[in-house]
């Protein structure tokens, strides 16, 4: 038997990392190749992993909930030797005569600014440390990242001298004041007149004999904001780095800490005073602070909407118009699909008839069906209508899109939207079902809501939000009567779409809701 480690692969969406939801074999399972061994949460959806090999688990390399980087391993398989043999390590290269190459027995002192120092290191790593290319999905190989040795930097007119020098056998002696020694190599003898600059470490770089951690920018910033030293944590991650998980762990248990001191033992406090010499109160506001909140990690699909929320919002310049519509023919067409044949077995709403007046408004505006390329300084109008449906999934706000929803007739259409937005409710949205949509519904109705601003979706250039349908006084034919009328929202991309266009689409799909019987003279 040999063991083959599963990594986290890249499912095609140029994606950098996953959580991991929920395993579905135990070490000891077998295994057969392509059956569903986890699910994932990336960045846009849950997705299903196949096992690439066939044989038995020896071991879960991560647990459930946490968040892990493309191409780390999360999955060991003891497949059977003769599908898992490894290649043996390269061999140290031999001289002629058969000797070994003596760099790889006998090691010498390093020659400082070797220009063969690098191309010796290549030579004798071992094969399998080799940084490969390998087929999109599946992550990167680790290989060796060690940086070519740095040169001894030239001496800038005005600086010290940097002499190679050896240390003087007794240790220069302190500045008067007992303050740090010199910042120079020992052994250089200042002009006269010249103080000896102080020992400071440079910002940002550790103290002196003490080993930078390894951990990712973002973590870096994180434990800045919370106030944590990486340099006390023992890492978790690839090579001993230092995880989100990790500071998180230690910021929590710092504020422990802080509650527990603020307790004295045997509720014995001075009058007026807490253990730390703060008024009565402080304590116990720390203690009940901790109770009343609860902290969830922003992560998957809620971390991306985010991030694509905040980028829509102060990118593209927003513009949402309003307009309330008398609907009660709209809702009487509804009423009459749901009796016929081809409807049957599909849930047939409003939203059905908004879609496809939008998708017909689309088709007499295409400029509202395009996007900013803002590198090529052009607008890109696009052919097809890929209509997204914002859904609220569990998971956070989900977009699925409907491919080509302008070529498809009503009862395919509906058809299409009930089984999209049944898929992203229950989590089975695929990255593929999000990508590449070009504009967007929202059905706030649903939630009691007349009418909103709607933020537009990265890359689209309009968002129609649907308000409830309530009964409400409308002047029919010179009398009041009481009708079904909503209030549609319109929020658009300023650069592309100007206030007539905008204007003009809005009164379209009103005008097709009041007056369904349009729908089909504009088509």
């Amino acid at each position: 038997m040999a063991q083959k480690e599963f990594r986290l692969p890249d499912v095609g969406e140029g994606l950098t990392e996953a959580d991991i939801v929920a395993w579905h074999v135990k070490p000891g399972d077998t295994v057969r190749i392509n059956q569903v061994i986890v699910d994932i949460e990336t960045a846009k959806a849950v997705v299903e992993l196949p096992s690439p090999y066939a044989g038995t688990v020896s071991a879960l390399l991560v647990d459930v909930g946490q968040t892990v980087d493309v191409g780390t391993p999360i999955i060991a398989v003891d497949v059977p030797s003769a599908d898992g043999a490894e290649p043996e390590p390269a061999k140290p290269a031999q001289q002629p005569g058969g000797q070994a190459d003596a760099a790889s027995q006998e090691p010498g002192p390093p020659e400082t600014g070797s220009q063969d120092t690098d191309t010796k290191e290549a030579k004798d790593a071992p094969q399998e440390n080799v940084r490969q290319p390998v087929l999109v999905g599946y992550g990167v190989k680790p290989g060796s990242t060690r940086r070519r040795a740095r040169k001894q930097p030239p001496t800038r007119p005005g600086s010290y001298p940097a002499t190679p020098s050896a240390p003087p056998s007794a240790p220069p002696p302190a500045p008067p004041g007992g303050g740090p020694g010199p910042a120079f190599p020992a052994g250089i003898k200042l002009p006269p007149g010249i103080p000896a600059p102080p020992a400071v470490p440079a910002q940002g770089q550790p103290a002196p004999g003490r080993a930078r951690a390894l951990a990712k920018p973002p973590v870096r910033r994180l434990a800045r904001d919370l106030g944590v030293d990486l340099g006390a944590l023992s890492g978790s991650g690839p090579e001993g780095s230092v995880t989100r998980d990790d500071v998180e762990r230690a910021a929590s248990a710092s504020r422990n800490r802080s509650a527990a001191e603020d307790q004295v033992p045997g509720g014995q406090v001075p009058e007026g005073q807490v253990p730390d010499g703060r008024a009565h109160g402080a304590a116990g506001s720390t203690s009940a602070t901790a109770e009343a909140e609860e902290r969830i990690p922003v992560r998957g699909v809620r971390k991306h909407t985010a991030a694509a929320m905040v980028t829509s919002a102060f990118t593209a310049p927003h513009v949402t118009e309003f307009l309330q519509v008398d609907v009660t023919e709209t809702m009487a067409a509804v009423r009459r699909a749901r009796d016929l044949p081809e409807f049957a077995g599909v849930r047939v709403s409003p939203l059905l008839f908004v879609a496809k007046a939008l998708l017909v408004a689309a088709r007499r505006h295409p400029m509202i069906n395009s996007s900013w390329d803002e590198a090529a300084q052009e607008i890109v109008v696009k052919r097809p209508v890929n209509l997204g449906l914002a859904v609220a999934a569990e998971r956070g706000l989900l977009v699925p899109n409907v491919k080509g929803a302008d070529t498809l007739p009503l009862a395919d259409l509906a058809r299409a939207i009930d089984e999209l937005a049944t898929t992203a409710r229950s989590g089975k949205a695929t990255p593929a079902d999000m990508a590449g949509g070009t504009i967007t519904i929202t059905n706030v109705g649903v939630f009691g809501v007349d009418a909103g601003t709607p933020i537009l979706m990265p890359g689209e250039a309009a968002i129609l939000a649907f308000g409830q349908v309530r009964d409400m006084p409308w002047v029919v034919a010179g009398e009041l009567a009481v009708r079904k009328v909503t209030t549609l929202s319109l929020s658009f991309d300023h650069r592309i779409v100007d206030g007539e266009l905008g204007s003009a689409v809005l009164r379209d799909v009103g005008s097709m809701l009041e007056d369904p019987l349009r729908m089909l003279t504009w088509s």
